[in-house]
């Protein structure tokens, strides 16, 4: 078991990295003898709810729809509506096992009801278990447009166990690669190098290559955030590498179309051929990126999601970073060297786009 602690500011949590069963202790000396509400979807819950058991509300779960679904104004109500049929008090922890969008979801539930409740993240998809439970964020897709309505919420633990992942689709399992991959072209040149010399074989299955994988994204993710948990200095701006153009992708596809590590990866290499047309970063860097994305089966081009670069700007426009009317991305001067720009030239994006 491997155990990271994070800084949220007033208060603390862990992330435990390891077999679920593990984790028992910790949920009951964080908590006592109250007794957790699991939130989980039909999927997963079926496959792995047994593993639970009472002690982690897994005797009588409240199960909401599979994926981006879940992320809905009216299933956001009625778990609501749930929670105060059981007469949930704010000491109740909700445990949210699922993938990031019963994450989301089930957090932000968490953050309303009565004004907070504690949440406990059980990741069972790789995105998940190395990004979206850790940081706080939580929120529901609306309005066409994705994590719209939102919250930060930070959760009371987070218990991550890679033995989750060897019942993932592969789809799914690539989707949250691109996420690991991230980190490593953040700030962290040797982990992207490591990622191409392993990230085969922690695809087909390598269980300590994942739990290596998820721990240093775990780690670089604490340290990118300390500091900035509400995402207002700047710092924490970096983990949005290829959202801009990822979150564009996803509405002009329409939500749940795409998994969203696969909008990302096509994101991340848009913000570094962008990057290498304005002068920033080497090509060869850019290329490097593409090549290892495509190498791991994810899409890196806009015509791989049919998508029509003409019709994105708009939607980057409505980015939550912009201030104003001066757009905002994620840049690179290389593989470990992201950015953020604040003064990004509109129709030379605009332009880059409409060629892309």
């Amino acid at each position: 078991m491997t155990r990271i602690s994070i800084d949220s500011g007033p208060t603390a949590y862990d992330v435990l990295v390891g077999p679920i069963e593990a984790g028992l202790a910790h949920l009951t000396s964080r908590f006592g003898k109250a007794a957790p509400v699991l939130v989980s979807e039909p999927r997963v819950f079926g496959l792995h709810g047994a593993r639970l058991g009472a002690a982690f509300g897994g005797d009588d779960p409240i199960l909401v729809p599979e994926g981006e679904a879940a992320k809905d104004w009216a299933v956001l109500h009625a778990l609501l509506g749930k929670l105060a049929a059981r007469n949930v008090d704010r000491d109740t922890p909700i445990v949210a096992f699922g993938g990031g969008a019963v994450g989301d979801l089930a957090g932000l539930a968490a953050a309303l009801f009565k004004r907070g409740c504690p949440i406990v993240h059980v990741p069972t998809t790789l995105l998940a278990q190395a990004d979206s439970a850790i940081g706080g964020k939580t929120a529901i897709d609306a309005f066409g447009e994705k994590n719209l309505v939102g919250s930060f919420h930070q959760p009371a633990l987070v218990l991550a166990d890679p033995a989750f992942l060897d019942t993932l689709d592969p789809r799914q399992l690539r989707s949250g690669y691109a996420e690991i991959v991230k980190y490593g072209l953040i700030d962290d040149a040797a982990f992207f190098a490591w990622c191409e010399a392993n990230g085969a074989a922690l695809l087909a299955g390598g269980r300590d290559l994942r739990h290596h994988a998820i721990v240093t994204a775990v780690r670089a993710k604490a340290r990118i955030i300390s500091g900035d948990i509400h995402d207002r200095s700047g710092r924490r701006a970096l983990l949005n590498l290829g959202h801009s153009f990822g979150h564009a992708i996803e509405a002009e596809a329409g939500i749940g179309q795409l998994l969203h590590g696969e909008a990302i990866a096509i994101g991340m290499v848009l913000a570094f051929r962008f990057s290498a047309q304005l002068g920033l970063c080497p090509a060869s860097e850019a290329e490097r990126v593409a090549r290892h994305l495509a190498a791991a089966g994810l899409p890196t081009r806009l015509a791989d999601a049919a998508i029509d670069g003409n019709r994105l700007l708009d939607w980057i426009a409505r980015d939550k970073k912009n201030s104003g009317s001066a757009l905002t991305l994620i840049l690179a001067r290389g593989v470990g060297e992201a950015f953020v720009d604040r003064s990004v030239d509109r129709p030379r994006l605009a332009a880059f786009l409409a060629a892309a």
